[in-house]
């Protein structure tokens, strides 16, 4: 018994001499997948075109707080309005091919008139601005050899409008109101002060953006689409003949004529040097 001990006792000795050997251990490392990805981006985003003319030949001077444009993009009084591009060589640029002639017998639309040209202030509103050493009897009432209806006070009707245009291609109509200010812009279409209201030349502005976009898809009118005038002196027909972008300074539109005719103009959006104007002539 006591030699089994004994025997037992040397047996763990021996396993306790006995050299104990190191485990080894090999770890992978995780998948990016399981790392949060960071959220900040500091990469520095710029797209600019390198077409647009960012000279002061082209600077504005913002409109005034609170006014009608205050909010448009690329609004405002140019700063140095004499040196915009275009501004002194008309910039004609036919969409639709013209038709007609004008007193002159050059092509509808060729010609400026000395003195005006319809243009939009800072306030928004359509003017007819004076050029130094211009006229303004050219137009104010109709030439010797245009047709011209003066606004009387029995022309209106008791809604305060001179009538009712119409253009069924573009799904418009809209009273008419005297003057271009944005007083008249704000009910309707404005009819240029200057010119007829019946025989000749019937001139209208129009917004082309806002709550108020009457003339906003005026540009897109095709030859032949017909526009109606609606007056206390009756209801004409019209068919489209041209449209046209055409400068600031390109008054011809606004010209007497000897047949009769309505002439559209508003505003081309983001291009504030220029103007689209649509003519349309009495159809027989």
């Amino acid at each position: 018994m006591k030699l089994r001990s004994f025997l037992l006792a040397m047996m763990l000795c021996a396993l306790c001499v006995t050299q104990a050997s190191a485990l080894e251990y090999d770890f992978d490392a995780p998948e990016d997948y399981l790392f949060g990805q960071p959220t900040s981006d500091d990469t520095i985003y710029e797209w600019e075109n390198p077409n647009v003319d960012r000279s002061k030949n082209t600077a504005l001077v913002a409109p005034g707080f609170g006014t009608p444009t205050s909010y448009l993009p690329g609004s405002g009084e140019y700063l140095t309005p004499n040196l915009v591009p275009g501004a002194l060589s008309g910039g004609l640029v036919n969409q639709v091919d013209s038709a007609g002639a004008n007193t002159t017998g050059d092509a509808a639309g060729s010609s400026i008139i000395a003195g005006e040209y319809p243009s939009v202030d800072t306030s928004g509103n359509f003017t007819v601005t004076q050029i130094p050493g211009g006229s303004t009897t050219d137009i104010a009432q109709g030439s010797a050899t245009g047709g011209y209806t003066e606004v009387t006070s029995d022309l209106y009707y008791a809604n305060g409008s001179l009538g009712t245009l119409k253009i069924p291609a573009i799904n418009l109509t809209v009273k008419v109101y005297q003057g271009t200010d944005s007083a008249a812009l704000k009910k309707g279409a404005g009819h240029f002060t200057n010119t007829s209201i019946w025989d000749g030349n019937v001139c209208f502005a129009g917004h082309n953006r806002g709550v108020n976009n009457h003339f906003g898809k005026i540009h897109t009118l095709e030859a032949g689409d017909t526009i109606s005038l609606t007056t206390a002196l009756g209801t004409r027909t019209y068919a489209v003949t041209s449209v046209e972008k055409v400068s600031v300074n390109d008054s011809s539109g606004t010209a007497a004529t000897t047949d009769n005719r309505v002439t559209l103009y508003t505003c081309v959006m983001n291009q504030p040097e220029y103007r689209w104007k649509v003519t349309a002539i009495q159809q027989a």
